[in-house]
């Protein structure tokens, strides 16, 4: 059977689009826009360019130093003890800060949950019990309180060889030391449904109440608003695209109802109290073939679906698309969720278009319209931002719930001089006609990228989370990386071929307002390691051999206005040292350094920071421990369920590990990160 046990052996980069990138068009990349302005600056002229310091000191930290001469040293925004970066199967928080984990894949979320028994676990007790693979984490508080509310947190997906015993024995020529050889020849017994749909229940998204006593967080069981989503819960299509004849399935032939969420990587919160949940990767969730000559093959190909990663179809036909070909078409939406109803109906926005979504964080603009930043997590892909019609009222929630049905979403083009365009995605204006196949707004958003594609986007280096900074009025590009990108089309200055580290960019929206349609941009970090000259990393030089990383991914600006940046993809060989967060100086002449405050163990990823508005405690999540062991030494050959590169967080012989939530707060009280 096709899928289950290559399924087994997911890994996090192939879940984040670890392909040669789905955008044939001829649009610029980034990396290309990059170099050709940057080669022109005259501060890269001269000895300069010809030093190492020229390829690990910022150009923006260089101008930072010229104009504010009297400043010396670098004085950093971040006050802690900084973490030795390294690998090894627990994880570290900064001196003077505990780290407490408080919700576990099977943990229970209901007074009725019951216990979690990794040997004997069941559809019906997942659903009522957290999820695996936590992503993003949101807090909405409860009366305006920092230490009472809801946690609100994205499960994005599964790793079968980690979850459940006997997965690798099930297959006879199993070549432990090379999974991906591993053949897919089975027979489809009920246990494989069984597991099919104990995955498809730990997909989606939690809401769970929790307080803070004592210092310490805990779970409220018995919280009226606490809530499971799952890849079968019932939502509603909304906005352009709902009843559309192309999200129509035999199964609903309004085109409106679809049922489950699936691959929520990051999210947000919006600023009237709902949850937002990004569909990213839905391509794997997919099999079969499309019939011949089917209007939707080249929809398909561009998000590179179906790819089969999962066993899903096998039992669900709507997972086929042989048998429901536009099932796939009612994914890689936004996903708003009202955490007030716990019975409510979650809506699928199609305003805010159809692609790899990789959050959707936002901000009130000075004329009260909400903004929203949007990333499409491949490589080669774009960056987009969706600006309400409406106006935000605080005073009235109702008025709000509707928002997001009504707006313009924009795809950003780059230019050479530093400036930038948001191009509006909007049906008749420019190439988006009849005469290129789009009939209405509906089918724009159905095939956003498309849209971007003719429109002249530029073409980006995996572009994560985009984080907007309401105390500086600036936003933050996450770009995780892109091994694709050909020598040819950057020079030495800026950035790399292959680029392994990613970068992160910074946009300023014209006068400050967040729904300007020009601004102007400049690269924040090259990352990757600054003391090997050809990496061409750009962390201040008061960055230390710790506190640089590579990959970043998810991130956060907290209420003092400060830059915290999750990675996904350090690893004992390719960087020496697990992921983490690390806290970013954005401003004057610290701008590019960075320290690492937490680090995860061996095979995580780290997700979903938050700080609260208190500053007195940051939410972190610890997605697929154990997921990998072969390239550390201190393993040396793949983990699975049996033989695990760590059991963390319970360290427990009967217990497998487990992705959780950790809540960090400093020893005796006081705002992270702070003198």
């Amino acid at each position: 059977m096709t899928g289950t046990i290559g399924a087994a052996f997911r890994t996090s980069q192939l879940e984040e689009a670890d392909t040669d990138g789905h955008n044939e068009t001829a649009n610029s990349t980034m990396g290309e826009i990059i170099s050709a302005r940057f080669s022109r600056r005259h501060f890269l002229r001269g000895s300069l360019a010809a030093t190492a310091i020229a390829a690990t000191v910022s150009p923006l930290a260089l101008l930072a130093a010229d104009e504010a001469k009297a400043e010396e040293t670098a004085a950093s925004r971040f006050s802690f003890t900084e973490v030795a970066a390294g690998v090894d199967d627990k994880h570290h928080v900064a001196e003077g800060y505990d780290a407490d984990v408080i919700l576990r894949w099977g943990d229970a979320l209901f007074p009725d949950s019951p216990e979690f028994d990794p040997a004997n676990q069941s559809p019906e007790a997942q659903a009522r019990q957290f999820g695996y693979n936590n992503d993003y984490v949101g807090f909405i508080p409860i009366d305006g309180s920092s230490e009472h509310g809801l946690l609100v947190v994205n499960h994005e997906y599964t790793n079968e060889h980690l979850m459940f015993p006997g997965i690798v024995k099930l297959v006879e020529e199993a070549d432990k030391d090379d999974p991906g050889k591993m053949t897919q020849k089975m027979e489809v017994t009920p246990a494989d449904r069984k597991r099919v749909d104990i995955e498809m229940a730990a997909h989606g998204g939690t809401v769970v109440e929790i307080r803070k006593a004592d210092g310490k967080w805990q779970v409220v069981k018995d919280g009226a608003k606490n809530r499971r989503i799952t890849a079968s819960t019932e939502m509603m299509l909304t906005g352009p695209a709902a009843g559309h004849e192309r999200l129509k399935t035999n199964a609903d032939a309004t085109g409106t109802k679809v049922f489950g969420t699936i691959n929520n990587c990051a999210g947000g919160v919006t600023p009237w109290g709902t949850y937002i949940m990004a569909e990213e990767n839905i391509h794997g969730y997919f099999t079969g073939k499309l019939p011949e000559n089917h209007p939707e093959a080249a929809n398909y190909k561009r998000l590179g679906l179906p790819e089969g990663t999962y066993a899903w179809g096998g039992f669900h036909e709507r997972f086929d698309v042989s048998k429901e070909p536009n099932e796939a078409n009612r994914f890689g939406w936004i996903v708003e969720v009202d955490v007030d109803d716990p019975n409510s109906v979650p809506k699928k926005r199609t305003a805010l278009g159809r692609f790899k979504h990789e959050g959707a964080e936002s901000i009130v603009a000075k004329d009260g319209r909400v903004v929203f930043y949007l990333g499409d997590d491949e490589r080669f892909d774009y960056v987009y931002k969706f600006v309400t019609a409406g106006r935000f009222d605080p005073q009235n929630r109702a008025a709000n719930m509707d928002l997001l049905d009504d707006g313009t979403l924009y795809v950003a083009k780059f230019a050479e001089d530093g400036g930038m365009e948001w191009l509006p995605l909007i049906f008749g204006q420019g190439p988006l006609t009849a005469e290129n196949g789009f009939r209405s707004q509906a089918d724009v958003v159905i095939e956003t990228r498309r849209a971007g594609d003719l429109l002249g986007a530029t073409k980006m280096d995996r572009p994560e989370d985009i984080q907007p900074n309401g105390t500086n009025g600036r936003v933050y590009v996450m770009l995780t990386n892109n091994t694709r990108r050909k020598p040819d089309q950057v020079d030495a200055a800026n950035p790399r071929a292959t680029n392994a580290f990613g970068h992160i960019i910074e946009i300023s929206e014209n006068e400050g307002d967040f729904t300007a349609t020009k601004g102007r941009w400049e690269v924040l970090l090259k990352c990757g390691d600054p003391a090997v000259a050809e990496v061409g990393a750009t962390f201040s030089t008061e960055t230390t051999k710790n506190g640089w990383f590579g990959m970043p991914d998810n991130c956060a600006v907290d209420t003092e206005g400060r830059l915290w940046v999750s990675t996904d993809g350090n690893s004992p060989k390719g960087t020496g040292r697990t992921d983490g967060l690390w806290a970013v100086d954005t401003e004057g002449a610290a701008r590019g350094t960075s320290k690492l405050f937490f680090r995860v163990p061996v095979g995580a990823e780290m997700c979903g920071p938050l700080l609260l508005p208190d500053m007195a405690t940051a939410f972190v999540a610890v997605q697929h421990p154990g997921d990998g062991g072969d390239d550390w030494e201190g393993f040396g050959r793949i983990s699975y369920y049996e033989d695990l590169s760590t059991r963390w967080p319970d360290f427990q012989p009967n217990m497998p590990t487990r992705p959780s939530v950790v809540a960090i707060t400093r020893q005796g009280g006081g705002k992270i990160g702070m003198a």
